[in-house]
């Protein structure tokens, strides 16, 4: 079994309002394994971006990370303070490092693809400038033929011809932009790769062909990599594991194919019961109601006000993530 290349360990983050704390990650525990494609799925506003964020160490006042550990494997370097683990590897808590530490494991050991591509692209820079700008931000010192060199086999990596690395972020279609940036994360070759929704704004054939660029890259880095999104038929197409946020809270993890052959969670369950099928026409059936405030005190589950599976006892006690079986976790008083 493949060992755990990055962990959370009870991890809240709060936003501190005039109306009081918005409790945007809540006690969440996750781990993901060396090689692995996992997926991150809930609704807007389940805390999906924030946990991710957090995992970069990218939240900003008036977001703060109040507790939790965020650990990190196989970081051969005396650079950084870290616990020896098997062999030469070590693990390093995130959370620990200063900011000039933690800037240093940004793309090097941490690539992000980011949600919007034209947002996080210089309008007014060169693809081949923004490529060598993140290497030599990182001590990569290349000649301008060398440098060229790499750039090409960058882009020819995600696809892209090499004339792209001339051209400005406008003269490209969305999803040409979109493995512009795929190319800049994967740059430095991190261990893990996290794509925040990174199909959001493209059409279905373009989705396609950015989440094969994405599979590739993955296995050619022998990398890891967090999907995250909100489209239960894309994860089922492109992970291997699946967690699912709502509130704050990871309700359910467990193997893709177990997840769409028996969800254990009942919001998972009307999750994957909303999708189209070409098997059983007729309406869709979205989840009744709506997602709790984050800044109000929850009782018990706070998925039972939507929950048509609700027993009192959802009403006044929170379920704890536990596990099922050996490969599966679950968050639910039904179990």
């Amino acid at each position: 079994m493949n060992s755990d290349v990055l962990q959370v360990r009870d991890l809240q983050v709060r936003y501190h309002t005039a109306r009081g704390p918005v409790k945007a990650v809540e006690h969440v525990n996750l781990s993901l394994r060396e090689g692995e494609r996992m997926g991150l799925v809930g609704e807007s506003g389940s805390g999906k971006s924030t946990l991710v964020m957090s995992i970069l160490r990218l939240i900003k006042p008036p977001g703060f990370v109040e507790a939790g550990e965020i650990w990190m494997t196989g970081l051969n370097s005396p650079d950084y303070p870290a616990e020896p683990t098997s062999g030469d590897r070590v693990r390093i808590n995130l959370l620990s490092l200063s900011t000039e530490e933690m800037r240093r494991i940004r793309l090097a050991r941490i690539g992000l693809i980011t949600q919007g591509s034209m947002n996080s692209l210089n309008p007014v820079a060169r693809v081949e400038d923004q490529l060598i700008d993140g290497m030599r931000a990182h001590g990569v010192r290349l000649s301008g033929r060398e440098a060229k060199s790499k750039v090409s086999e960058f882009l020819g990596q995600v696809g892209l011809r090499p004339e792209v690395a001339r051209m400005y972020p406008h003269e490209l279609s969305g999803g040409m932009k979109q493995r512009v940036c795929i190319a800049i994360a994967a740059s430095l070759r991190p261990k893990v790769i996290i794509a925040d929704e990174p199909t959001s704004a493209l059409d279905v054939v373009v989705q396609s062909r950015v989440i094969e660029t994405l599979h590739r890259i993955q296995v050619t880095l022998n990398s890891s990599m967090i999907l995250v999104g909100h489209d239960m038929g894309l994860m089922a197409q492109s992970v291997e594991r699946l967690a699912v946020m709502y509130a704050g809270r990871v309700v359910e993890v467990s193997p893709v194919t177990d997840i769409f052959a028996n969800p254990l969670h009942p919001y998972t369950r009307l999750l994957i019961a909303s999708l189209p099928s070409f098997e059983h026409r007729g309406e869709f059936h979205g989840i009744p109601g709506l997602p709790p405030s984050l800044l109000e005190k929850m009782e018990g589950c706070p998925f039972h006000p939507r929950c048509p599976s609700v027993m009192d006892r959802c009403r006044s006690e929170e379920p704890i993530l536990r596990d099922v079986d050996s490969n599966r976790e679950a968050a639910c008083h039904l179990l």
